[in-house]
């Protein structure tokens, strides 16, 4: 396999699994903390006081972190599937030369404003990491919450050039069809006269 497209297949995978582990964390933990907070608020004897020493005032902060994370590097993966909603209605009625430059002005406008964000957000965070400056509930170095601008938006240029280089070499843009279900590669037999909410099997009711 070629190396280029081995590193992207893992770069692929890599912000999957960062996307799946940090919404599982903080729904798993937004769970926790509702459960700790209404139990903690019931008199049961030896299990309210057990539970009020549990701290998790923390929770809602890291939560809030958690889903920065996510919604930078989220961001990227829509521009690579094609999940972001568009406006293409004029775009679509250009002449197939036009409709090439069009698109490929948006890409690359894209792939320049976040470039700037991720210039800036680097910068930013170059500069609060010479500073004392923590959250108020964790006490973490605030530059690594903020490492997520600089990342998250480096990567999203990365995709916005990579979706333009393949339109530009194949005319193909990402495209996400929102009946698909991920591991279902067969289509589905359904008979005539079913829907979506009542399929019929074999064609009888």
């Amino acid at each position: 396999m070629n190396p280029l497209n081995l590193a992207g297949r893992v770069l692929d995978r890599l912000e999957e699994t960062l996307i799946a582990t940090l919404m599982a964390a903080a729904t798993l933990l937004i769970f926790v903390a509702v459960v700790h907070r209404y139990l903690a608020g019931m008199p049961l004897p030896g299990l309210q006081d057990w539970l009020l020493r549990i701290h998790l005032s923390w929770a809602q902060e890291l939560c809030i972190f958690m889903f920065v994370w996510m919604a930078k590097f989220g961001a990227a993966y829509g521009v690579r599937t094609g999940i972001h909603v568009g406006v293409d209605v004029l775009v679509n009625r250009l002449a197939p030369a036009r409709r090439k430059v069009m698109i490929l002005f948006g890409l690359l406008a894209g792939a320049l404003f976040t470039g700037i964000i991720a210039t800036l957000g680097g910068i930013m965070v170059w500069k609060i990491g010479h500073t004392s400056q923590v959250s108020s509930d964790l006490e973490w170095p605030m530059w690594i919450v903020y490492l997520a601008i600089p990342l998250g938006s480096g990567l999203m240029c990365f995709r916005f050039l990579q979706v333009a280089r393949c339109f530009n070499r194949d005319g193909e843009l990402p495209h996400h069809d929102p009946g698909q279900v991920e591991g279902l590669d067969e289509p589905m037999d359904i008979a005539p006269g079913a829907d979506n909410i009542h399929p019929l099997a074999g064609g009888t009711k």
